[in-house]
Formats: C-alpha cells, sequence, structure tokens
C-alpha cells in the first residue's frame, strides 16, 4: 500500500483530545503529520510514505497528492482514491485532483473527468494554478500566467511568476515579484516570495514577516500563523514570536491545517 493506512497508538495519544489541532506537511519524503496548540508545536511523525507535492485541509477534511496517488484522510489513516499520480488536490463539491494533465472530481468512491489542463500545481474552490496561469476544472483559462498557487476566501489571490494577484476588477498586483504560494483564512492572508520571504496583509497593507529560514509555505488561523521551511522546519506564532521544530525533512513543500480541534 502506498499509504500508510494505520496510524500508530503513540500518534493517536498525540492526536487525540485537548486543544490540538493537525498541521500536514508535504515533503519529498511523505506527509508528516504534527500536532500543534496556539505556538506550542508538538509531536510529529510520517503518515504517508510516498513524495507528496500537495495537501489540503478544509472544514475537517483533508487529502495529499503524491506520486503514487491522491489519498483521503480516514480515521484509520490515508486511504487510497485510485487516482493515479497527483500533482494538486482540493476541495469544491468533493476532492479534487490533477495530474499528467488530468483534471477529475472523487465523489461516492468514482472519478468523474473535469477537464484537461497541463503542470497544475495548487487548488483552492474553483480555480486551479497552473503553468499557463489561473484556470477554472473544465480548462476555462480566467487569467494570468506560470500561477504557482492560488487562495479562495473573503478575498481571492494568485501567486504567480511575476507577482501576487488579487480578483477584484481583474486581477490586480499586490506584490512584486516572483511569488511561490498564498493563502487565506479567517480574514487574514499571507503570501510567500521564491526566496522564502513571508509576509502578511495588514489593514490592507502587505508587510513581510521576519519567520526564519527559507519559508515553503505558510497558512494563517485566527489565533496563530503557521510555516514550514524547505529544509523542514515547523514554525508557530500566536503574537509571541516564534516557535520552531526541526520535522528532520528535506524538500518541504506545502502546509495544510486542519482548523479545530483534530
Amino acid at each position: 500500500m502506498s499509504a500508510e493506512q494505520d496510524i500508530s497508538l503513540d500518534e493517536k495519544r498525540v492526536y487525540a483530545g485537548g486543544s490540538a489541532r493537525s498541521a500536514f506537511v508535504a515533503s519529498e519524503a511523505g506527509l508528516a503529520r504534527v500536532s500543534v496548540s496556539d505556538d506550542l508545536v508538538g509531536e510529529f511523525g510520517l503518515v504517508v510514505r510516498d513524495a507528496a507535492s500537495d495537501a489540503v485541509a478544509d472544514d475537517g477534511r483533508v487529502a495529499v497528492a503524491t506520486e503514487t496517488d491522491a489519498l483521503v484522510a480516514t480515521e484509520d489513516g490515508f486511504a487510497e482514491t485510485g487516482f493515479g499520480s497527483a500533482d494538486a488536490v482540493g476541495f469544491a463539491d468533493g476532492l479534487i485532483a490533477c495530474g499528467e494533465g488530468r483534471v477529475a472530481r472523487y465523489d461516492d468512491g468514482a472519478w468523474t473527468e473535469l477537464g484537461k489542463i497541463d503542470g497544475v500545481r495548487a487548488v483552492a474552490g474553483d480555480l486551479l494554478a497552473a503553468g499557463g496561469g489561473v484556470y477554472r476544472p473544465d480548462g476555462t483559462h480566467v487569467g494570468l500566467d506560470d500561477a504557482r498557487d492560488v487562495a479562495v476566501g473573503s478575498s481571492v489571490f494568485a501567486a504567480t511568476g511575476d507577482g501576487l494577484y488579487a480578483l477584484a476588477n481583474g486581477w490586480m498586483q499586490r506584490l512584486d515579484g516572483a511569488i511561490r504560494a498564498v493563502a487565506t483564512n479567517a480574514g487574514r492572508a499571507v503570501a510567500v516570495t521564491d526566496d522564502g520571504t513571508l509576509y502578511e496583509r495588514r489593514d490592507s497593507e502587505w508587510t513581510a514577516v521576519g519567520a526564519p529560514g527559507d519559508v515553503a509555505d505558510a497558512v494563517p488561523t485566527a489565533d496563530a500563523l503557521y510555516a514550514v521551511t524547505t529544509d523542514g522546519t515547523f514554525l508557530a506564532n500566536a503574537g509571541d514570536g516564534w516557535r520552531d521544530r526541526t520535522l528532520g525533512l528535506q524538500g518541504c513543500r506545502r502546509l495544510a491545517v486542519v482548523d479545530g480541534d483534530s
């Protein structure tokens, strides 16, 4: 099996109860699960051992894109879906997976083909970030070029090779330069540049945040800001500065954080 179907007893003790939530880090080594509470970083371990390119958490649901399949979280671990090699995953009326030019939705145990888009890198709601720009799942191009990430919330953002854009009256540039990641949650928004600099939107302005290391991805919550560096340091800031924990994972790519207790 490509996924670790059984979470160890020790891991269950770590992740059960309390105010802890789970964060998931997609890396070259697989998917790591990290227990966090505000800025306290607890135990962690690999729960999927295939190279992972993407991870997403939405309304308690978690999915990961690996080199062999798109996996979904269950009470017993991560289950295969039969999609095949996946580059990106997201949730929009079911699980959306993208890989090898395919875009499909998984519902009731079956995949439905939605469109053909090459080089998809991220999925958020009904928007996809791909080498050719931002798309709808059916392949409709909705602007920009070289999109690396997309975020959908109270505002819609796209990270591209030449800047960060917000969808307003068309796509409006908010930051100049190559952006690798963007996320929005709980009325907050963050972006990460290609050189690993973390920005946060404050009072409609984007301000650099002094996060240590080469940040790969970041996720805000209502009460904290979480990030992971490319060389596997997990960062948490609940307003009193950064706390960190080394995960021992190289090639970290994406971070997903489950809202509420996990």
